[in-house]
């Protein structure tokens, strides 16, 4: 059995599209939600095992633009505080 070669990798569509979240969860005690409920009115939150680090806003055009915003929010944190 041999080992995959980087130009023979499958094609990672949501890892290209939102690398930063795809870092973030992937990284222990990490998390994204999405969803409204009862605790948070945003569409959609970044959290780590110490809270929430960003809330979106109520409405977003499409599930993608939500998920641009935590992208980029993502980015802003960890180039912050490390």
């Amino acid at each position: 059995m041999g080992v995959l070669m980087p130009e023979k990798m499958p094609p990672q569509p949501f890892t290209d599209a939102y690398p930063n979240i795809a870092a973030w969860v992937t990284t222990g005690y990490r998390w994204i939600e999405i969803g409204q409920d009862d605790f948070s009115r945003s569409l959609i939150r970044v959290l780590d095992i110490g809270g929430m680090i960003w809330e979106g806003e109520e409405d977003y055009a499409s599930v993608d633009e939500a998920l641009n915003a935590a992208d980029e929010a993502i980015a802003k944190w960890v180039d912050k505080n490390g």
